[in-house]
């Protein structure tokens, strides 16, 4: 696995999206379809997070005790290139700087959530210019908030999933189907077909061939 771009190399590179980290971390070829063909399907838990979301993200703050609330704050990271928009994001009077993601599902330790939720936190880091070390996923299904401790690991993990998005922006290269366990739970799984792409060998041809194919179109270097 390649290193993870620096900030010095990410100059005029596409920004990446918190939502697509998540997404590609989840599956690759779901985050593809999202951003290459603009596939995205609805279905109950979307829809149920959705209308979540709607009720979380009005813009705005709030105080409350001795913590101040920021609705739907966007965040970025110049060095890096991402940009997204937290849920939620507590500053305590203490210093506290901590991002709540808000989740409509029950929450999964290490999942795509810890990622997205990951990279508010090194976002806000960049904005505050202060340590944010802990992030917080909140869980409708059980009521319940979920800590994530963001540490080197993690972290590396967002660099990694970062540069994986922005090569595929770049490349627009479809990622080939999962067709595993995952699929049940995808709301694209219809449109997506992974069972029926994935067990036919006239599928991996096509995609050897067209990757092929476009390695051919690309200027040769007369110096070699």
């Amino acid at each position: 696995m390649t290193a993870p771009t620096t900030p010095s190399t990410q100059d005029a590179l596409p920004q990446v999206s918190l939502s697509a980290l998540e997404h590609y971390a989840y599956c690759p070829r779901q985050c593809g379809l999202i951003l290459l063909e603009d596939a995205f399907t609805d279905d109950a838990a979307t829809v149920r997070g959705t209308l979540m979301h709607q009720r979380v993200d009005t813009p705005g703050n709030r105080g409350r005790g001795t913590v101040r609330t920021l609705h739907a704050l966007p965040v970025w990271h110049d060095g890096y290139g991402l940009t997204g928009i937290c849920d939620t994001v507590e500053l305590h009077k203490d210093g506290l700087i901590l991002p709540v993601e808000h989740k409509s599902g029950r929450y999964h330790p290490s999942g795509p959530a810890d990622v997205q939720a990951a990279a508010q936190a090194m976002c806000l880091e960049e904005m505050f210019q202060r340590p944010v070390p802990e992030a917080v996923i909140y869980s409708a299904a059980d009521r319940r908030r979920h800590p994530v401790t963001v540490d080197a690991n993690l972290r590396k993990h967002v660099l990694q999933l970062t540069d994986a998005v922005r090569t595929l922006l770049t490349t627009s290269r479809l990622p080939a189907p999962a067709a595993d366990k995952r699929c049940r739970h995808c709301s694209m799984a219809i449109g997506c077909m992974p069972k029926v792409l994935a067990s036919t060998d006239r599928y991996q041809r096509a995609l050897t061939n067209l990757y092929h194919l476009d390695d051919r179109d690309e200027p040769q270097d007369n110096d070699a």
